[in-house]
């Protein structure tokens, strides 16, 4: 009855935060330009909260998330624009296609560890990115045009709380803490009977259609998938809110994709000054809070109550 209570509770302060979304765009008091950058903080949320699957709570080393994002766009965009199926069939085609080429690439290159399987995803994101320059059907070089934008933010906005959800059910699933344990310690998960390998290519598979997803709105909201937005750099920029965020913590995911979305756009105005901040803030981050704004916590309100008390209770949060 608890968690049914906590879920019902998060879906309406969601619901809340789109209404009041919705009621300002509609107004114009939120303006095109920070449209945009709402929704892409939704499709980084997506990818940060898939990657943060793999990379958080499975302890593995993926850097080529990218790559799987394109395969979303370019497969969504295909089946909209080249065979006319509604947008929903687009995303989960490219969420589908996205999973199986993430199951296919897990199976073998998921028995590496640490830099070995840094290097493989990287290299297989590159290849991906390659392939897809190289297929005139989707336009080659010059990207996949003419794509109709059916992304909004009821769409987005939905996906990703949908997004959120199921990746915390997982976790918090007996597969989910599986996955965990082969993280903690891979040797004695083996030893109490956890197949490590499958429970590796399982969060892999799942980040993987997850960032399908986020490619297909991506292409949809853009009118336009190219190879140039897939690059390792994309693939790098969604690593680094994982670990602002917090290895092994959903909430801090969510907090660090609206932060540097929102101050990346801040300094939109800068830009020969943009990156040069964008840096100094991690660095600094880095030195100060090496394991993350969240750690491996999780915000809640019991949590946020006992911060606000801290001093009265005496009470502090690790990490």
């Amino acid at each position: 009855m608890g968690n049914n209570k906590k879920v019902w509770q998060s879906l309406g302060a969601c619901l809340a935060v789109y209404a009041a979304m919705q009621m300002l765009i509609e107004f114009d008091i939120i303006g095109p330009f920070w449209q945009l950058n709402i929704v892409l903080v939704c499709i980084n949320i997506i990818l940060a909260v898939s990657l943060n699957l793999i990379n958080g709570f499975t302890g593995q080393f993926s850097i080529g998330h990218a790559g799987f994002m394109a395969v979303g766009a370019y497969v969504s965009a295909v089946l909209t624009v080249k065979m006319q199926l509604p947008f929903i069939a687009a995303i989960l085609g490219g969420a589908a296609t996205a999973g199986f080429l993430g199951f296919v690439i897990g199976l073998p290159t998921l028995r590496l560890d640490g830099d070995y399987l840094a290097i493989a995803t990287l290299g297989l994101g590159e290849i991906i990115r390659i392939s897809i320059l190289n297929i005139p059907y989707v336009g080659g070089a010059s990207g996949f045009m003419g794509i109709p934008r059916y992304t909004t933010f009821t769409w987005v906005f939905f996906i990703t709380v949908f997004t959120v959800l199921f990746i915390r059910n997982f976790i918090n699933s007996t597969h989910g803490r599986a996955c965990i344990s082969v993280r903690e310690n891979q040797i004695a998960a083996e030893a109490m009977g956890v197949d490590t390998t499958k429970y590796k290519v399982m969060a892999f598979t799942m980040g993987a259609a997850f960032a399908g997803v986020a490619g297909a709105l991506f292409a949809h909201y853009f009118y336009i998938a190219h190879p140039a937005s897939f690059t390792f750099m994309k693939s790098f920029d969604i690593l680094t809110i994982v670990v602002l965020g917090g290895l092994g913590s959903i909430s801090g995911s969510i907090t660090a994709a609206v932060l540097l979305t929102f101050v990346s756009a801040a300094l939109a105005g800068y830009p020969e000054w943009r990156m040069i901040i964008y840096s100094l803030m991690l660095i600094i981050l880095m030195l100060y809070r090496p394991q993350g704004l969240f750690g491996n916590k999780e915000i809640s309100l019991k949590l946020f109550s006992r911060l606000m008390g801290g001093k009265k209770h005496g009470t502090t949060e690790g990490n």
